[in-house]
């Protein structure tokens, strides 16, 4: 239980902080962060909670990656589902606590994204389903070797959290104007259930994209990590 509560929490963290930083702060006058900032924040929920929580439950935050790892050998499938199920909850409590704060200004209307993910007319820079889909394989493949690279016993022990925290900030450095970054189903999923209408219905794709990303990324890792060792 203690691992399922860390998966909780961490993923409330994610969602909170990087959700929360797109759209507090994002788009305040004058001030706002900008994809930049918003892409740090993201990296910075991940790498702050990997040294936080890491030695309790691993600190995947994301169910793609939970079937990664498990694909990559590195997870036990007896564990798969109660992951997945804490990362969505804790990803909706965070998605609902962001709600309640940004309910406190005029103006606030949710149905206008709430840092969901879209495609075609939901895009932020209106790019095709197609391309939706084939980025967001992408880049969760490339992010699962990554970390399934830092956390190898042959790496160079305690900077996983900063490789992996960095490889989510350039992954939404690249693919916030194509999809509004998800690359985790949780983290879109929370947020969408908050918009409803259109975020509801294009979220298949933010579950079936990353998790084909995920366990081609494992797959890749398992034929180029391979210790030649006998």
């Amino acid at each position: 239980m203690k691992q399922y509560g860390a998966e909780f929490f961490g993923t409330f963290w994610l969602v909170f902080g990087g959700c929360g930083s797109a759209v507090l702060a994002a788009g305040f006058p004058g001030l706002g962060i900008g994809f930049a900032g918003v892409s740090l924040a993201f990296g910075l929920t991940v790498m702050t909670m990997a040294y936080a929580i890491g030695h309790i439950s691993g600190c995947h935050l994301n169910p793609a990656v939970s079937i990664g790892l498990w694909v990559g050998g590195r997870f036990p499938a007896s564990k798969l589902l109660p992951y997945i199920v804490a990362q969505v909850a804790g990803g909706f409590i965070g998605a609902a606590i962001l709600f309640l704060i940004a309910s406190g200004t005029v103006g606030f209307d949710a149905s206008k994204g709430f840092a969901s993910n879209g495609f075609a007319e939901h895009s932020p820079g209106g790019y095709t389903m197609m391309a939706a889909l084939l980025i967001e394989i992408v880049l969760t493949m490339f992010f699962l070797i990554v970390i399934l690279g830092s956390t190898d016993k042959r790496a160079q022990a305690g900077f996983a959290p900063i490789a992996i925290g960095l490889c989510l900030t350039l992954i939404h450095l690249i693919s916030i104007p194509v999809t509004n970054t998800s690359v985790n189903p949780a983290r879109s999923t929370a947020v969408a259930l908050f918009v409803g209408d259109w975020a509801v219905a294009q979220l298949w794709l933010f579950w079936v994209a990353p998790i084909v990303g995920a366990v081609l990324g494992a797959t890749v890792y398992r034929f180029i990590g391979a210790s030649d060792e006998k």
